[in-house]
């Protein structure tokens, strides 16, 4: 069944920046979800049914605070290959969609997870390799987001490794955990790192994550490192314990006097989508 007969729709076309152009999309409600448009963002030089990276954005109604059209036209400038990025707007059910798949946090937040990570994998981008005539293919294909977008985005290529390759974190919500009664309890509970420990087969993805050092203020343990970037970086160890090396298959980028805001995630967005259409 193509996109159109499954109720996909273009509902306009505009000017993003210097040739850089976005095409919206209209979503088919999926039981469960709320209905929501699809951004499209065209980098110059794109060309349907020309093969282009695709990159998926969660929190997509934020993409102008991230100045995403101007990092793509500055990695465009550059030479490189910019990708296409799907912007998928956050609903007023964002903490219930973002969480982590079948394992609710410690105030049973995360419930609709799963149902949105195969909104995006078997809905979304479907529909948008069809409107641009893109091949399937996961090495040219990733997600992105921050906060618990971030959380979500690394979630969801965890589990779907075999339709996407690249996954960005921008400030993680990687202190998503099922206990939350002591600050031992906390951090050993945190789902995504547990999630990697208990996957015996390594998945083959290339994993990007930055922090800020003024992320945040929390300090769990007392050891002097904002929780942000402990559990950024202890995620990172969990991952070179399955194979994962830093420098080829994962990248940390810590971010001096960063904030966990979009200002601070639009300065690093250039280098991550050079990283992710590199590789």
């Amino acid at each position: 069944m193509s996109a159109a007969e499954r109720g996909w729709g273009r509902l306009l076309r505009r000017i993003a920046g210097d040739g850089t152009r976005m095409e919206r999309l209209r979503g088919p409600g999926v039981r469960g979800l709320e209905p929501r448009p699809v951004d499209l963002w065209l980098p110059p030089g794109f060309e349907r049914r020309k093969p282009a990276p695709l990159l998926l954005m969660l929190d997509g109604q934020t993409a102008r605070e991230w100045r995403l059209g101007a990092a793509l036209e500055l990695v465009a400038a550059q030479g490189g290959p910019a990708p296409i990025v799907a912007a998928i707007p956050a609903s007023p059910a964002r903490l219930d969609e973002y969480g982590t798949a079948g394992i609710s946090d410690f105030a049973g937040r995360g419930r609709l997870a799963k149902l949105f990570q195969d909104y995006l994998v078997y809905e979304v981008l479907p529909a948008v390799r069809e409107h641009c005539g893109l091949p399937a293919d996961r090495h040219t294909t990733g997600i992105f987001g921050a906060s618990m977008g971030g959380l979500s985005a690394f979630d969801t290529a965890w589990r779907h490794p075999d339709v996407l390759g690249v996954a960005g974190v921008f400030s993680g919500s990687l202190w998503w955990r099922t206990d939350d009664s002591n600050p031992v309890a906390q951090q050993a509970s945190r789902i995504a790192h547990r999630r990697v420990r208990q996957t015996r087969k390594r998945p083959p993805l290339r994993l990007w994550f930055a922090a800020g050092t003024r992320d945040e203020a929390s300090d769990r343990d007392g050891d002097g490192v904002i929780d942000a970037i402990q559990d950024t970086r202890e995620l990172i160890g969990e991952l070179a314990a399955k194979g994962f090396q830093e420098g080829r298959d994962v990248v940390y980028r810590q971010v001096e006097g960063g904030e966990h805001n979009e200002a601070t995630w639009a300065r690093a967005l250039p280098e991550f989508l050079r990283w992710a259409v590199g590789g």
